[in-house]
């Protein structure tokens, strides 16, 4: 047997013929359908992650959400907060599986978005923001795992 192979599928039974020389081997285009499922499990459970929050930091960056309704602006404002912070709760405990790693993950976004709004003209930080963000997390996540129940 000839050591300057590598057999890529049986350690050593397959004749020379159909060996990988040893510098090739390590090239060869990997077609397990574990990287495959790795890779389709990557698109279809992170990047609606990533996507949404996209969304959120777009939304962020608008100057002035004022709608001009006085109370009922401030109302639908935290709703949105709510509403927009359950999706991303829905989808990092998706993503994630364990609802205090997605809890802490949310938080964390939650507050790095209102750091970026402290430097958007017309918007200002607001814990109670993060807090309010924090209230649809842990709802989005319940959510998710009523749906994981069925």
């Amino acid at each position: 047997m000839w050591r300057g192979s590598v057999s890529p599928y049986s350690g050593g039974t397959v004749p020379d013929l159909h060996r990988i020389p040893l510098p090739l081997a390590g090239c060869r285009p990997e077609t397990s359908i574990g990287r495959r499922m790795a890779r389709s499990r990557l698109l279809t459970v992170w990047l609606p992650v990533l996507v949404w929050a996209a969304v959120i930091f777009t939304l962020s960056s608008i100057p002035s959400l004022s709608t001009g309704l006085g109370m009922w602006d401030t109302v639908l404002r935290k709703g949105a907060h709510v509403t927009e912070y359950a999706i991303l709760g829905g989808l990092l405990y998706r993503a994630l599986g364990r609802e205090a790693l997605a809890l802490a993950v949310g938080i964390a976004y939650a507050a790095s978005d209102e750091l970026h709004q402290h430097f958007v003209r017309g918007r200002h930080a607001s814990p109670v923001d993060v807090a309010i963000d924090a209230v649809g997390l842990a709802v989005g996540m319940l959510l998710g795992l009523r749906l994981r129940e069925r």
